[in-house]
């Protein structure tokens, strides 16, 4: 076979054991950790930090995005299985243990040279795709006389599997409201330049616009959420909230919101979205249903091993 395994690249969530940066004794919190190693250390950033953790602690303190990921790369190992390819698929993360560094060297270890790498963001930008094959690569050049390559899919942020799933998700959220509920999309909102200079935007819009033909609905919105609050630079708008107060204004009643930049139900859709967004939908008399991320969804499951399957060959 072209390929010995399969990776799963993605952004990681805190789960129970803290990072390896404090000792156990002086651990300020498995969400607090997990933040600060994105955010950074810095004392302009500590307000950042603690505010953003509280979103964890609501929810339990742990994210689920790990374990969401793993019945993801299980799904997809038990398919490519029916296909006859029986390749291992493993998970790794840039922001959490097991650190992608950390697998990598697990698969070395485990005699894997040659690795398929998919990247679990749909829409292309330098803080998810760029980024995380970078940190890939550091944990091959990490590796003491061990040769490994690695090859990764193209974006299918407009292939059927991936859409059908998302259009499954919308109607079976909405049931009886599906003709009448206001369609919005959204994605985790970057910095306004990062968009100039990325294939994001426009991505997460082709993306929108093909699952709403598949829906044979008339219109739909795009919405951003997740935005750094006081930011100094301007972010990709609109921001989900304002989205909803206007929605109110023009007198929409009902609205279904499909987290399409978002591949599992992990806290920044948990948070964001089913408890911040939510409230405020309802203090404005919005009746506001959530469609599920696709997860392990069969359809997207199956494009995933499509894929694979081709790129073996």
């Amino acid at each position: 076979m072209k390929y010995d395994s399969v990776l799963l690249v993605a952004f990681g969530g805190p789960t129970p054991g803290c990072c390896k940066k404090y000792e156990t004794n002086s651990c300020p919190g498995e969400a607090y950790c997990f933040v600060e190693g994105i955010a950074g250390d810095a004392d302009s950033q500590k307000e950042r930090v603690r505010d953003i953790s509280t979103h964890y602690v609501k929810l339990g303190g742990f994210s689920p995005f790990n374990e969401l990921t793993y019945t993801q790369a299980k799904a997809l190992q038990n398919t490519l299985e029916e296909r006859n390819l029986p390749l291992p698929v493993y998970a790794g993360f840039r922001h959490w243990t097991p650190y992608l560094s950390e697998v990598i060297a697990e698969m070395a270890q485990k005699g894997h040279r040659d690795i398929l790498g998919i990247i679990m963001a749909p829409h292309q930008a330098k803080v998810s795709w760029d980024w995380y094959q970078n940190a890939v690569q550091k944990g091959i050049d990490a590796l003491e006389n061990t040769k490994i390559t690695i090859d990764y899919l193209d974006p299918w942020y407009t292939h059927d599997g991936y859409v059908s799933a998302i259009a499954d998700l919308i109607k079976t959220a909405c049931g009886a409201k599906f003709e009448k509920a206001d369609l919005i999309f959204t994605a985790h909102s970057i910095p306004q330049s990062a968009a100039d200079n990325s294939q994001y935007t426009q991505q997460f819009r082709e993306t929108a616009e093909a699952t709403t033909e598949m829906l044979a609905k008339s219109d739909y919105t795009l919405a951003y959420q997740s935005e750094v609050e006081n930011s100094p630079i301007p972010w990709v708008q609109p921001d989900i909230n304002n989205l909803l107060e206007t929605k109110n204004e023009q007198g929409i009643d009902t609205v279904v919101v499909s987290p399409i930049g978002f591949l599992c139900d992990h806290v920044e859709v948990l948070y964001d979205l089913d408890i911040e967004a939510r409230e405020i939908a309802e203090e404005h008399g919005i009746d506001f249903i959530r469609a599920q991320t696709v997860g392990d969804h069969p359809n997207f499951i199956s494009m995933l091993a499509d894929f694979v399957c081709e790129k073996s060959k």
